[in-house]
Formats: C-alpha cells, structure tokens, sequence
C-alpha cells in the first residue's frame, strides 16, 4: 500500500472498516459492499468546468449520452462547451475516460485501490449528470467502485440473471433488469461491484461520479497478445534446424502437406510457447504498455541525487527475475532488483532509498543490466512511449541503451538530448533538494480540481 504506515491488514474507511485483506477474501469477485463515506466529504468540493475542459480536449476520451423516453443517443467527443447541453436540461451525462491520466487528485484517488495488483486497475471514469441522467441498467464484465463525488445518485443493483440486451440501440441496455437492492449514495458514498452484477444508477440533480475500474482481459486476448510479443521478439533467423526429409517416398498426391512436415512446424511452436522466460517476458511487456494516448516529453538531465518519483503515466512491474517498464523488459537481480521493486511498488525512492543500490552513472558496461528482448523494432514502426515525439529507434536486433539507470532502466541515449526514465524529469525545485519531478504538462492549465492538497478542493 502507498502509505508506508499502512499494511493489507490496516481497517481503512476507504473499505467501511475492513482491512484489504478481509475485503479481498470477502467481497472480490463475491459479492457487493455498500460504504458510507468512504471519503470524507469535505474533500470532494469537485469543479466541474474541469471536467467539461477536460472532455474538450483531443486525445481524451468523452462520450455525451442523452436520454429522450425510451430513446437513447451516444455520441463521443471531443465537446466544446457549446456541443453539449444547457445544465437546465435533463436526461443527459457526460463521461470522460481515464481522468487519472491528467489530473494528479485522481491519480491519487487511484493509487488508494492499489490493495489490488497494479495490473489489475485500469483507470478512473469520472461523470457528470444532470437529473434523471444515466447510462441506462447493464452490467460490467470487470469489478468497479463508484465513488459519489458531487450530488446524489440512486442505484439499484441485482444479478444479471438474463444477459439480453435491448437491440438497436447504441448502449448494450439490460431487457430484463431485476433489482435487488437500492441505495442513494451522498458525496463520499461508495458502491463496490462484482462483475457480472447487473445495475442502473440514476442522478437525483445535478451529480459527479467517479468510477474506479479494473482490467479484466479475456483469455483469447491475454494469448493472442503475449503470443504475438513473443513472436516479435524473436531475433534474427539463427541456426537452427533446417527441415529434412531423407525418408521421403514418392509420392502420387503432390498437393497433400507431408504429415512429417506438419509435426516439424508443430515441434516448432511447441518450442517458442515452452521458453518460459520469454513467455514471462512478453507478458510483462504486454501489461506494462501504458495506454495508447501516452506518450513522454524528452527530457534534460537526469539528476545525480534526489528523489525519484514515477510519472503518473508510466506502467513498472516485476516478477522473479525482470523489471517491466511501459512495455520493456529488463534482468535484474540482487540489490537493483530490491531497489526497482520498491520503485514500483512505492512508485516513488526518497534520495536515501535511491542510494542503497549502485549509482546508475558508475555502472560499467558489464554491470549494466542486460537488455532481455527488442520488442519496439523500427521496420515494425512500432512505438517506444520511452521515447517521445513518435520517433523510431536506428534499425538492427540490438540496440546499445546508454546511460543505463538503476536496475536497467534506460536512461540517457545519444539521440535525445537528456534523460528520459519511465517519465521521469530531473529538477532542482525551490527547496534545492534535487527532486525528480513528473515529467510532461497536466493536459488541464488550472487542473481537474482546486489546488489544496489531498483529494481535490
């Protein structure tokens, strides 16, 4: 948990008194769990013309769903102001995508539900509602939280018993929605649901709500995927075996694919699917992607002492042997591996924790963490977010990282003039302690929410 005076066995109200680990192994996946005041409603003063700036905004995902009877219409952004409905009308809502993203409150807001694996959240979906507004009853296939944070909504929940939906209509809207349950949640009320429970929320006035989802990949996805990364990692044709066939007979049906040859490519896959490290590595890589609409500035140099602090943006994992980093995968053992692992749990190192391990600027050559597999090949045109302005690494198999950083993070490379690590920006702020501040511009110039600290004010 971010809060180093915290453990998994810590009753939170964020929880309604339970500890991460009791509600883990209560409601999960389980069943649903009604909090009052999860988060004190002092501190969710929301402004909503952050909002409304935000779903303005190319790159930001923002859908505006307006009901008229039994009449649905979708249409997705971006909005200026003038694209969406007067406030005095009714019936209509707002949403916009992955506000973690951009604004630093809801990225902390985030990070309180990190009782969880990090691949397993996904991003906040914060809405805006004037009265009666909603998306209409339906389900959701991942685990969600929502969270009230401005006005009242009623929601009514229950088990999806029937998975038909209405047809022709631009929302997959329930045909047959049962409710069990119904609650009217306050600001600071939050609702946790399981996947697959069926609900409908609808704003009693003007409302705010955020919606904390997770990722929930579907096995063909999670396959295909990591097959695909394993597939492009592979280096160079080497010397392995050519297919023989010295038993071969004659043969009067010339179009019939040789048996034996069928088993050789099969024997083939069978080899790629059983290097377990590089299964491990492509998935790693995979998880590690931060999504499509990131990308980093490139950055001046990288501070030799301070603190180290991830970008919001950035995606760092890890397992026994790897780091992962926006989809590269790095070896990593002994110290640095202890190091990067609290990087990425912590997603932050003070100047004292950053030191413990080796000093990234007087790693040698040999020391240097070795790079695992080239994913992002330049002939693929595929994307390195490490590297901004859409630019492509030089083309070849192996590409010499320079200025490798603690644990075999890439750092400083001869092409972009400066350091650039998982997002990372070096500074000297006004207490000269050295800080490695977050790296980019917030996409709001006066933010989603107010300035006081905490949540957002």
């Amino acid at each position: 948990m971010d809060n180093p005076g915290m453990t998994i066995d810590t009753p939170i109200a964020l929880l309604g008194g339970l500890s991460p680990r009791v509600f883990m192994r209560r409601h999960w996946q389980k069943k649903p769990l009604l909090i009052r005041q999860a988060i004190s409603a002092a501190d969710l003063a929301v402004d909503r013309s952050g909002l409304f700036a935000l779903a303005s905004r190319e790159g930001v995902e923002s859908r505006l769903v307006e009901r008229r009877g039994a009449n649905w219409r979708l249409r997705h952004g971006p909005f200026s102001r003038r694209q969406l409905p007067p406030l005095s009308r009714a019936d209509w809502t707002l949403l916009v995508q992955g506000v973690d993203l951009h604004a630093p409150e809801v990225h902390e807001l985030l990070s309180r539900f990190r009782f969880a694996p990090d691949v397993r959240l996904d991003d906040v979906m914060v809405s805006f509602a004037t009265d009666g507004g909603g998306v209409g009853p339906h389900f959701d296939s991942y685990d969600v939280f929502l969270l009230q944070l401005a006005g009242q909504r009623e929601w009514r929940i229950g088990r999806t018993k029937n998975m038909a939906i209405v047809p022709d209509m631009p929302l997959k809207i329930l045909e047959h929605f049962e409710p069990e349950h119904t609650w009217t949640l306050e600001p600071g009320d939050m609702l946790y649901l399981p996947p697959r429970w069926a609900h409908d929320g609808v704003a009693r006035g003007e409302c705010i709500t955020a919606s904390i989802g997770f990722r929930a990949a579907s096995r063909d996805e999670v396959g295909t995927a990591v097959l695909q990364r394993m597939l492009d990692g592979i280096d160079e044709p080497c010397e392995s075996p050519l297919y023989r066939d010295p038993d071969q007979p004659a043969t009067d049906e010339p179009g019939r694919i040789p048996p034996a040859l069928a088993a050789f490519a099969a024997d083939a896959v069978r080899r790629i699917v059983e290097e377990s490290r590089s299964l491990d590595c492509a998935l790693g890589e995979w998880l590690s992607e931060p999504k499509p609409q990131v990308w980093f500035d490139a950055l001046g140099e990288m501070a030799q002492r301070g603190a180290i602090v991830l970008d919001r943006r950035s995606r760092m994992l890890y397992d026994d042997h790897h780091v992962f980093i926006n989809g590269e995968s790095f070896m990593a053992a002994g110290r640095d591996a202890t190091l990067m692992r609290r990087l990425a749990d912590r997603r932050a190192l003070d100047a004292r924790g950053r030191h413990r391990g080796r000093d990234p600027h007087q790693l040698g050559d040999r020391q240097r963490a070795e790079r695992v597999r080239h994913v992002h090949r330049a002939e693929h045109g595929r994307v390195n977010p490490l590297w901004t302005h859409r630019e492509r690494r030089p083309p070849g198999p192996h590409h010499d990282i320079r200025g490798v950083a603690v644990g075999g993070i890439p750092g400083h490379h001869p092409g972009h003039h400066g350091v650039e690590v998982g997002g990372y920006r070096g500074s000297h702020g006004p207490d000269g302690g050295g800080r490695l501040r977050l790296a980019g511009n917030d996409v709001l110039d006066d933010g989603f929410f107010g300035r006081e600290g905490g949540l957002p004010r």
